[in-house]
């Protein structure tokens, strides 16, 4: 098992490959907000653990371990990301959250929040009771009604039954 710190290089590394091809440490510490003999000092590391290719002074890229674990780690990301975001978590918050649940979510866990947002995600119309969720947590207020009582809902139409 891989430590945040180094799914949180190799994330970096690979986002700054993607853009540009290779990454340098100049990159890296730019990125994660390091010093650069912080970054050269895991370069070392992460070069013996066999997740990176790197060359003093040059460039560096991702192993296929290194690809593997980096793009794992994004996948989670954008999945609780889009988890929090669908709840009404703002974009900022989402963000900083997804990075610290990321190293620490169950595989099991990941692939129930996985099918949750492909489930939301194809649905072609918005559920009605993510919008009750959302009324409920800004007012404390339960609005109970149903799709088929849409007409009636306070949300989505008039004199539905609110608690």
């Amino acid at each position: 098992m891989t430590s945040e710190r180094t799914e949180d290089y190799l994330k970096a590394i690979e986002k700054i490959v993607e853009r540009k091809g290779y990454a340098q440490v100049k990159d890296v510490s730019r990125e994660l907000e390091l010093s650069s003999p912080s970054v050269t000092g895991m370069f070392k590391k992460l070069t013996k653990l066999g997740y990176i290719n790197y060359e003093k002074y040059g460039g560096v890229t991702l192993t296929p371990e290194g690809e593997r674990i980096a793009k794992c780690t994004m996948e989670k990301h954008s999945v609780i990301r889009d988890f929090l975001l669908i709840l009404g978590v703002d974009e900022e918050t989402a963000d900083q959250d997804a990075c610290k649940i990321e190293h620490v979510l169950a595989p099991e866990t990941f692939e129930v929040l996985t099918k949750f947002v492909e489930f939301i995600d194809k649905r072609e119309e918005w559920p009605y009771w993510l919008e009750h969720f959302r009324h409920f947590y800004a007012t404390g207020e339960y609005i109970e009604c149903t799709p088929a009582a849409k007409d009636t809902c306070p949300i989505h139409g008039k004199n539905a039954k609110s608690n």
